[in-house]
């Protein structure tokens, strides 16, 4: 088993981390799958890219006493089809990660500081964002990826479609460690406004954002 680790948070939600250490082979005899996603994952050119998708799997059988069945949205978003748990689920080549809560809408995104940011400054950045970015160009890096991140973590916990990450998610100035808090808007196409606070860790090459409520 790869548990990497277990994290509990103050709000009763739950933050499993698994490091994909297995083979693909491994990883199909720790799950079982439904002989359409079996035909889903026969199409998947990467190995890579399968051994996320059962990695996700087998979380979900350590997470879970009981077998549960993952289902999707039209929209994406996970949910189980057998249990009344809120889901949301990112994964890297390296990590899978799922938070879960009895009742509340979650998000949650991983991502590899190995991945150059850059084109997140150019294409989901606001005029602000831009302009609070360090100079030094490690740290650069790293708040791309924590902004990003955070914005992939609001995206998947509003659960709506053709949203602008430039123009309706707006990550506050902050100053990156190890770990932290960030504060964020989300505002609708009508102008209506949500406020959130995020939280975020950076460990092992990676860095995870979450929120929940």
């Amino acid at each position: 088993m790869a548990l990497y680790l277990t994290k509990e948070l103050d709000n009763e939600a739950v933050i499993y981390v698994w490091e994909i250490t297995e083979t693909e082979q491994e990883l199909m005899r720790m799950c079982s799958i439904p002989n359409d996603e079996l035909e889903e994952l026969s199409m998947i050119g990467s190995e890579a890219r399968r051994k996320e998708k059962l990695a996700v799997r087998a979380l979900l059988g350590e997470i879970f006493d009981e077998k549960v069945y993952l289902g999707h949205h039209d929209n994406g978003r996970p949910f189980l089809h057998n249990s009344a748990q809120e889901i949301s689920i990112s994964h890297t080549r390296r990590f899978v990660a799922i938070i879960t809560h009895r009742d509340e809408s979650l998000g949650i995104d991983i991502e590899s500081l190995d991945r150059n940011f850059d084109k997140v400054q150019t294409h989901v950045l606001s005029e602000d964002e831009i302009d609070d970015l360090s100079e030094r160009e490690e740290s650069r890096n790293l708040q791309l990826a924590i902004i990003w991140s955070a914005k992939e973590a609001i995206y998947k916990r509003m659960s709506l479609s053709n949203v602008d990450y430039s123009d309706q998610i707006e990550i506050e100035r902050f100053s990156p460690r190890d770990e932290g808090t960030l504060d964020a808007v989300f505002t609708h196409k009508d102008g209506s406004e949500l406020e959130f606070e995020l939280e975020y860790m950076v460990f092992d090459g990676h860095v995870m954002v979450w929120l929940v409520g």
